[in-house]
């Protein structure tokens, strides 16, 4: 019968050492994740801080390419614009003082 009670408590003390090793373990890797994902978001950032002096300067590009299409764009409008005023801007003025005398 002692054996039997002796052979119970030897077997419980291993499963609680057992548990125990599993539990340290799960403690262990839950550490392991919070480092590795700590390290990952750093060389992460530190990615995005080395590709930011590149990317800038290629935004910039792109962004005065734009600038220039839309510049010209306006300025092409302007003289467009201009052009016509010189043509018909006598005959808008003489309209808009008709209508304004009621002519």
């Amino acid at each position: 019968m002692q054996d039997i009670v002796k052979q119970i408590i030897d077997m419980d003390r291993k499963a609680r050492e057992i548990t125990a090793a599993i539990e340290q373990d799960r403690v262990n890797s839950e550490k392991g994740i919070a480092q590795k994902r700590i390290e990952l978001r750093a060389q992460y950032f530190e990615k995005a801080r080395e590709a930011i002096p590149s990317t800038e300067s290629e935004e910039r590009a792109a962004a005065e390419k734009k600038w220039e299409v839309v510049a010209k764009r306006h300025a092409d409008l302007s003289r467009q614009l201009d052009e016509l005023y010189s043509k018909k801007g006598d005959e808008w003025v003489k309209n808009i003082v008709a209508q304004v005398i009621g002519e």
